[in-house]
Protein backbone atom coordinates (compact mmCIF):
# COMPACT_ATOMS: atom_id res chain seq x y z
CA UNK A 1 0.00 0.00 0.00
CA UNK A 2 2.61 2.84 0.62
CA UNK A 3 4.51 1.66 -2.66
CA UNK A 4 1.11 2.32 -4.08
CA UNK A 5 0.64 5.96 -2.65
CA UNK A 6 4.40 6.65 -3.12
CA UNK A 7 3.74 5.85 -6.95
CA UNK A 8 0.40 7.53 -7.05
CA UNK A 9 1.99 11.03 -5.66
CA UNK A 10 4.30 10.59 -8.18
CA UNK A 11 2.20 10.53 -11.13
CA UNK A 12 0.53 13.52 -9.59
CA UNK A 13 3.48 16.01 -9.37
CA UNK A 14 4.20 14.74 -13.05
CA UNK A 15 1.24 15.40 -13.78
CA UNK A 16 0.99 19.08 -11.87
CA UNK A 17 4.42 19.92 -13.73
CA UNK A 18 2.90 19.00 -17.21
CA UNK A 19 -0.19 21.18 -16.56
CA UNK A 20 2.37 24.37 -15.36
CA UNK A 21 4.52 24.03 -18.54
CA UNK A 22 1.17 23.80 -20.84
CA UNK A 23 -0.16 27.43 -19.08
CA UNK A 24 3.74 28.73 -20.02
CA UNK A 25 3.45 28.11 -23.55
CA UNK A 26 -0.02 29.53 -23.75
CA UNK A 27 1.40 32.83 -22.46
CA UNK A 28 0.63 35.32 -25.11
CA UNK A 29 3.75 36.05 -27.09
CA UNK A 30 2.46 38.90 -28.80
CA UNK A 31 0.07 42.00 -28.22
CA UNK A 32 -1.41 45.26 -29.90
CA UNK A 33 0.25 48.33 -30.58
CA UNK A 34 -2.52 51.06 -31.28
CA UNK A 35 -1.59 54.40 -32.90
CA UNK A 36 -3.79 57.32 -33.37
CA UNK A 37 -2.69 60.12 -35.64
CA UNK A 38 -4.21 63.53 -36.70
CA UNK A 39 -3.17 65.81 -39.40
CA UNK A 40 -0.92 63.37 -41.78
CA UNK A 41 -2.09 63.42 -45.68
CA UNK A 42 -2.03 60.11 -47.59
CA UNK A 43 0.67 59.58 -49.82
CA UNK A 44 1.39 59.29 -53.41
CA UNK A 45 1.04 55.45 -54.90
CA UNK A 46 4.39 54.70 -54.72
CA UNK A 47 5.06 55.59 -50.81
CA UNK A 48 4.04 54.12 -47.47
CA UNK A 49 4.19 54.90 -44.00
CA UNK A 50 6.32 52.75 -41.47
CA UNK A 51 6.01 52.61 -37.65
CA UNK A 52 8.96 51.58 -35.87
CA UNK A 53 10.00 50.88 -32.33
CA UNK A 54 13.32 50.97 -30.89
CA UNK A 55 14.59 47.92 -29.17
CA UNK A 56 17.72 48.17 -27.26
CA UNK A 57 18.77 50.91 -29.47
CA UNK A 58 17.54 49.03 -32.78
CA UNK A 59 14.44 50.21 -35.08
CA UNK A 60 12.07 47.42 -35.17
CA UNK A 61 9.46 47.18 -37.74
CA UNK A 62 5.79 47.06 -36.36
CA UNK A 63 4.37 47.49 -39.91
CA UNK A 64 3.14 49.21 -42.76
CA UNK A 65 -0.61 51.39 -43.90
CA UNK A 66 -1.04 54.18 -46.16
CA UNK A 67 -4.63 55.34 -44.50
CA UNK A 68 -4.47 57.84 -42.48
CA UNK A 69 -6.07 57.87 -38.78
CA UNK A 70 -5.71 55.15 -36.08
CA UNK A 71 -3.79 51.79 -36.89
CA UNK A 72 -3.70 48.73 -35.15
CA UNK A 73 -0.41 46.42 -35.08
CA UNK A 74 0.38 43.01 -33.84
CA UNK A 75 4.43 43.11 -32.31
CA UNK A 76 6.05 40.83 -30.62
CA UNK A 77 5.69 41.15 -26.90
CA UNK A 78 8.97 41.63 -26.04
CA UNK A 79 10.35 43.78 -28.01
CA UNK A 80 7.01 45.69 -27.18
CA UNK A 81 7.71 45.69 -23.57
CA UNK A 82 11.37 46.26 -24.28
CA UNK A 83 10.62 49.86 -26.47
CA UNK A 84 11.81 53.02 -25.32
CA UNK A 85 10.68 55.02 -28.45
CA UNK A 86 7.98 55.23 -31.44
CA UNK A 87 9.23 56.72 -34.69
CA UNK A 88 7.15 57.15 -38.06
CA UNK A 89 8.53 57.18 -41.29
CA UNK A 90 7.98 57.57 -44.97
CA UNK A 91 9.01 54.21 -47.07
CA UNK A 92 9.08 53.59 -50.46
CA UNK A 93 6.30 51.24 -51.28
CA UNK A 94 8.69 48.11 -53.18
CA UNK A 95 11.80 48.82 -50.19
CA UNK A 96 14.53 46.40 -50.75
CA UNK A 97 16.01 48.40 -47.51
CA UNK A 98 15.04 46.78 -44.18
CA UNK A 99 15.94 49.97 -42.67
CA UNK A 100 14.20 53.19 -41.99
CA UNK A 101 14.88 55.66 -44.23
CA UNK A 102 15.64 59.05 -43.72
CA UNK A 103 11.86 60.54 -44.08
CA UNK A 104 11.09 60.17 -40.34
CA UNK A 105 8.06 62.18 -39.59
CA UNK A 106 6.49 61.80 -36.16
CA UNK A 107 8.90 60.56 -33.01
CA UNK A 108 8.50 60.18 -29.48
CA UNK A 109 9.29 58.00 -26.48
CA UNK A 110 7.45 56.13 -24.34
CA UNK A 111 5.92 57.24 -21.13
CA UNK A 112 4.84 54.04 -19.21
CA UNK A 113 2.57 52.53 -22.20
CA UNK A 114 2.11 55.49 -24.35
CA UNK A 115 4.02 57.47 -26.36
CA UNK A 116 3.38 61.60 -27.57
CA UNK A 117 4.60 61.75 -31.09
CA UNK A 118 5.35 65.26 -32.81
CA UNK A 119 7.21 66.12 -35.77
CA UNK A 120 9.67 67.90 -33.57
CA UNK A 121 12.18 64.51 -35.42
CA UNK A 122 11.73 67.36 -38.51
CA UNK A 123 12.44 70.21 -36.62
CA UNK A 124 11.05 73.10 -34.30
CA UNK A 125 9.04 75.16 -36.29
CA UNK A 126 7.70 76.71 -33.02
CA UNK A 127 9.27 80.34 -33.72
CA UNK A 128 8.94 80.36 -37.61
CA UNK A 129 8.69 82.99 -39.84
CA UNK A 130 9.70 84.72 -42.91
CA UNK A 131 8.31 87.53 -45.32
CA UNK A 132 8.05 87.41 -49.41
CA UNK A 133 7.93 90.28 -52.35
CA UNK A 134 6.02 90.64 -55.49
CA UNK A 135 8.27 91.28 -58.33
CA UNK A 136 9.23 89.61 -61.41
CA UNK A 137 12.72 89.81 -62.02
CA UNK A 138 12.78 86.82 -64.98
CA UNK A 139 10.87 88.92 -66.92
CA UNK A 140 13.52 91.76 -66.91
CA UNK A 141 16.40 92.95 -68.87
CA UNK A 142 17.53 96.11 -66.91
CA UNK A 143 14.47 97.67 -66.06
CA UNK A 144 11.08 97.24 -64.91
CA UNK A 145 8.09 95.74 -66.75
CA UNK A 146 5.37 97.12 -64.66
CA UNK A 147 3.84 93.32 -63.99
CA UNK A 148 5.47 92.88 -60.41
CA UNK A 149 2.29 91.49 -59.53
CA UNK A 150 2.99 88.41 -61.18
CA UNK A 151 5.88 87.03 -59.49
CA UNK A 152 6.41 86.40 -55.21
CA UNK A 153 9.91 85.88 -54.27
CA UNK A 154 10.98 84.80 -50.41
CA UNK A 155 13.14 87.29 -49.09
CA UNK A 156 13.86 90.65 -48.78
CA UNK A 157 13.62 93.01 -51.65
CA UNK A 158 17.52 94.43 -53.07
CA UNK A 159 20.16 94.33 -55.02
CA UNK A 160 20.23 91.44 -54.98
CA UNK A 161 17.48 90.25 -52.53
CA UNK A 162 18.56 88.48 -49.48
CA UNK A 163 16.68 85.52 -47.08
CA UNK A 164 14.45 86.64 -43.93
CA UNK A 165 13.32 83.06 -43.19
CA UNK A 166 13.60 81.88 -39.50
CA UNK A 167 13.00 78.56 -40.22
CA UNK A 168 15.26 75.18 -38.85
CA UNK A 169 17.45 73.69 -41.23
CA UNK A 170 16.39 70.10 -42.58
CA UNK A 171 16.76 66.72 -41.23
CA UNK A 172 18.09 64.81 -44.86
CA UNK A 173 15.17 63.20 -46.43
CA UNK A 174 12.85 66.51 -45.96
CA UNK A 175 12.62 69.67 -48.34
CA UNK A 176 10.85 73.21 -48.12
CA UNK A 177 8.43 74.14 -50.74
CA UNK A 178 6.52 77.23 -51.65
CA UNK A 179 3.62 77.44 -52.67
CA UNK A 180 0.73 80.33 -54.30
CA UNK A 181 -2.89 78.74 -54.59
CA UNK A 182 -4.19 79.56 -58.30
CA UNK A 183 -7.63 79.49 -59.06
CA UNK A 184 -7.99 75.88 -59.61
CA UNK A 185 -4.95 74.86 -56.78
CA UNK A 186 -1.65 75.36 -55.46
CA UNK A 187 1.12 75.89 -57.57
CA UNK A 188 4.67 74.87 -56.36
CA UNK A 189 7.08 77.15 -56.84
CA UNK A 190 9.86 75.20 -56.31
CA UNK A 191 11.65 73.35 -53.36
CA UNK A 192 14.80 74.39 -51.63
CA UNK A 193 17.12 73.74 -48.35
CA UNK A 194 19.56 76.67 -48.70
CA UNK A 195 17.31 79.65 -48.02
CA UNK A 196 19.70 81.90 -49.40
CA UNK A 197 19.99 80.59 -53.29
CA UNK A 198 17.76 79.71 -56.11
CA UNK A 199 15.07 76.58 -55.79
CA UNK A 200 15.10 73.49 -57.37
CA UNK A 201 13.25 74.70 -60.47
CA UNK A 202 11.27 77.49 -61.95
CA UNK A 203 8.26 76.24 -64.13
CA UNK A 204 6.54 79.30 -64.47
CA UNK A 205 9.32 82.07 -65.16
CA UNK A 206 10.30 84.15 -67.82
CA UNK A 207 13.73 83.69 -69.71
CA UNK A 208 15.68 85.85 -67.78
CA UNK A 209 17.73 84.34 -64.32
CA UNK A 210 16.15 84.82 -61.02
CA UNK A 211 18.09 86.30 -58.07
CA UNK A 212 19.77 83.95 -55.38
CA UNK A 213 16.62 83.66 -53.49
CA UNK A 214 13.85 80.89 -53.97
CA UNK A 215 10.32 82.33 -55.87
CA UNK A 216 8.50 82.36 -59.01
CA UNK A 217 7.52 84.46 -61.80
CA UNK A 218 3.77 83.08 -63.45
CA UNK A 219 4.23 83.98 -67.20
CA UNK A 220 4.38 80.44 -68.85
CA UNK A 221 3.68 76.98 -69.06
CA UNK A 222 0.08 77.69 -67.06
CA UNK A 223 -1.73 74.47 -65.82
CA UNK A 224 -5.09 73.77 -66.96
CA UNK A 225 -8.50 76.40 -65.53
CA UNK A 226 -4.75 78.96 -64.77
CA UNK A 227 -4.63 81.91 -66.80
CA UNK A 228 -1.22 83.56 -66.80
CA UNK A 229 0.16 86.06 -65.98
CA UNK A 230 -1.33 84.86 -62.57
CA UNK A 231 -1.58 88.16 -60.12
CA UNK A 232 -0.66 87.43 -57.11
CA UNK A 233 -2.57 89.74 -54.68
CA UNK A 234 -4.88 88.63 -52.65
CA UNK A 235 -3.53 84.76 -52.69
CA UNK A 236 -2.61 82.64 -50.11
CA UNK A 237 1.30 82.07 -50.03
CA UNK A 238 2.46 78.72 -48.15
CA UNK A 239 5.96 77.50 -47.01
CA UNK A 240 5.39 73.52 -46.63
CA UNK A 241 7.74 70.82 -45.23
CA UNK A 242 8.39 68.00 -48.30
CA UNK A 243 9.34 64.71 -48.39
CA UNK A 244 12.32 64.08 -50.48
CA UNK A 245 11.85 62.27 -52.80
CA UNK A 246 8.39 62.94 -53.10
CA UNK A 247 6.29 61.48 -55.85
CA UNK A 248 2.84 63.35 -54.65
CA UNK A 249 1.95 67.20 -56.64
CA UNK A 250 0.28 68.26 -53.65
CA UNK A 251 1.42 69.96 -50.81
CA UNK A 252 2.16 67.79 -47.71
CA UNK A 253 0.56 68.39 -44.35
CA UNK A 254 2.84 70.19 -43.00
CA UNK A 255 2.45 73.85 -43.79
CA UNK A 256 4.61 76.31 -41.33
CA UNK A 257 4.06 78.89 -43.14
CA UNK A 258 1.37 80.93 -44.46
CA UNK A 259 0.61 84.03 -45.68
CA UNK A 260 -1.51 86.58 -47.99
CA UNK A 261 -0.12 88.95 -50.70
CA UNK A 262 -1.14 92.14 -50.17
CA UNK A 263 -1.53 94.81 -53.16
CA UNK A 264 1.64 96.16 -52.90
CA UNK A 265 4.70 95.43 -54.99
CA UNK A 266 8.20 95.72 -53.81
CA UNK A 267 9.47 97.39 -51.95
CA UNK A 268 7.35 96.41 -50.04
CA UNK A 269 7.19 92.72 -48.26
CA UNK A 270 4.44 90.84 -46.86
CA UNK A 271 5.05 88.23 -44.07
CA UNK A 272 3.96 84.71 -43.67
CA UNK A 273 2.19 84.02 -40.34
CA UNK A 274 2.79 81.10 -38.52
CA UNK A 275 0.74 77.67 -38.87
CA UNK A 276 1.70 75.18 -36.47
CA UNK A 277 -1.92 73.84 -36.46
CA UNK A 278 -1.02 72.06 -39.93
CA UNK A 279 1.85 69.58 -37.97
CA UNK A 280 1.00 66.44 -37.72
CA UNK A 281 0.40 64.81 -34.12
CA UNK A 282 -0.73 61.45 -32.18
CA UNK A 283 -0.47 58.93 -29.46
CA UNK A 284 0.50 55.35 -29.59
CA UNK A 285 -0.50 52.92 -26.94
CA UNK A 286 0.74 49.20 -26.42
Amino acid sequence: MKKTIQFLMAIFALGFITVSCDNDDDSPTTADLTLNLSGLDVLGADYVYEGWIMVNGSPVSTGTFTSVGTQSFTVAIDDLNAATAFVLSIEPAVDPDPAPAATKVLAGDFTGNSATITTGIVGDFSTSAGEFFLRTPTDETGMNNGNDENGVWFGTPGMPPVPNFTLPSLPAGWAYEGWVVGDTGPLSTGTFTDFGAVDNGAPFSGMSAGPPVPGEDFFMNEPAGETFPLDIRGRTVVISVEPSPDDSAAPFAMKPLVGTAGMTTAPATHAFGLNLGSLPTGTVTR
